[in-house]
């Protein structure tokens, strides 16, 4: 008699700005809704060149200094997301596995992914809109934290790391993608050239996810 072993749940982790939300980020979007699309592309090369994580946040802070939720969701459901990711999370959801965005954005655009489906949806966290209090830097996450919150949400939803799928597009998903053993560089810069198992560029993320799922088969 032949016995089966029974399937290793899985736990899917998804970035956001430029793998979710394809050629843009939330950032981008936020600022374009203020009016201040010129000074966050300034802010953005900056952080191309270094800026930090918190500093970008400070002064992004100060350019968002009268932004509403009505705008926020204005960008959120204006910005150009790629197709099927909400069939994505629920194949993924029927399948028995998890899944989860880790974002350096501002966790009052991430957490909106959690209506779309995601088991879990972590961003920098930023003061309540409108806001009357200053960015606290150590609350702005980086690559490093990426891969912290990676390893917490393996604990609580009884996940080997072993078993993680990692989707990114940039220099802030490289730590992540060095240890975790299946990875899709979507739509990706050269920082993830060498480091991604899989490689997509297209706008929808059935035929990413169809790279996983091919490979296991």
């Amino acid at each position: 008699m032949f016995h089966v072993k029974p399937r290793r749940q899985r736990l899917h982790l998804f970035d956001l700005d430029g793998t979710l939300i394809r050629g843009s980020a939330a950032a981008v979007e936020i600022s374009r809704q203020l009016g201040v699309g010129d000074e966050i592309a300034a802010l953005e090369e900056g952080f191309l060149r270094g800026l930090t994580p918190d500093e970008f946040a400070v002064r992004a802070r100060e350019l968002w200094a009268a932004l509403t939720e009505d705008q926020v969701a204005a960008a959120f459901e204006e910005a150009p997301w790629l197709m099927g990711i909400r069939e994505v999370w629920a194949d993924i959801r029927d399948r028995g596995d998890r899944c989860a965005v880790i974002s350096l954005s501002p966790d009052f655009f991430v957490e909106r992914l959690l209506d779309w489906g995601a088991d879990a949806a972590h961003g920098s966290r930023w003061p309540t809109i409108p806001f009357t209090e200053p960015i606290h830097r150590p609350s702005i996450l980086d690559a490093r934290a990426k891969v912290r919150i990676a390893g917490r949400l393996c604990e609580e939803f009884g996940v080997d790391p072993f078993d993680c799928v990692a989707y990114g597009d940039s220099m802030s998903d490289a730590k992540l993608f060095a240890i975790v053993p299946e990875t899709v560089a979507v739509n990706a810069d050269h920082h993830l050239a060498g480091l991604s198992r899989h490689s997509y560029d297209g706008g929808d993320l059935r035929e990413a996810y169809a790279l996983v799922q091919n490979s296991a088969a």
